[in-house]
């Protein structure tokens, strides 16, 4: 398993794994999000985790922001998205991918990392916690304030972990 940061020639690829992440947005916006990370000045990035036969089998994009709830220094890294397919959980291959956005956001001065998920990614919020992101902020129905069109999920959670 190898990890690293995807380039254009991984467009195809990369954008099943997008999709598969984000199943109600249309492969036109997603593909347009990438074309715009793609041309990103080292303030987000994408890593990708490739198996021996050049099998892209998880994702993880990242930024800087100037601030996200619960944290308390600036700026911090954050974790847009986070994906491995389900065949492959449960290897360590999600862990790997976290550490190497946290050690990108490290490298940018970040002190601190974030991320957020809502009731439609239950095991999203126990995978944080595993890793040691800690529940800053909870919202309820109607309160989310993720992403448009979040406001029918039942809740939304941030988290934040120091980075060491």
């Amino acid at each position: 398993m190898r990890i690293r940061q995807v380039t254009e020639s991984d467009s195809d690829r990369w954008l099943d794994l997008r999709q598969q992440l984000w199943p109600t947005e249309s492969r036109a916006e997603l593909s347009e999000e990438m074309n715009r990370l793609l041309a990103s000045d080292a303030e987000e990035v994408a890593f990708a985790a490739e198996d021996d036969d050049g099998t892209l089998v998880g994702l993880i994009e990242g930024s800087l922001r100037l601030h996200a709830p619960g944290c308390e220094t600036s700026p911090v890294g954050y974790i847009e998205g986070w994906y491995v397919k389900p065949k492959y959980r449960r290897y360590g291959i999600g862990r790997i991918l976290v550490e190497r956005l946290e050690i990108w956001a490290r490298e940018r001065g970040c002190t601190e990392m974030a991320s957020d998920t809502d009731s439609d990614y239950p095991i999203s919020a126990v995978a944080h916690e595993r890793l040691g992101y800690r529940e800053t902020v909870r919202y309820r129905k109607g309160e989310c304030r993720i992403e448009p069109g979040h406001d029918e999920v039942d809740y939304c959670i941030h988290f934040c972990k120091q980075l060491y």
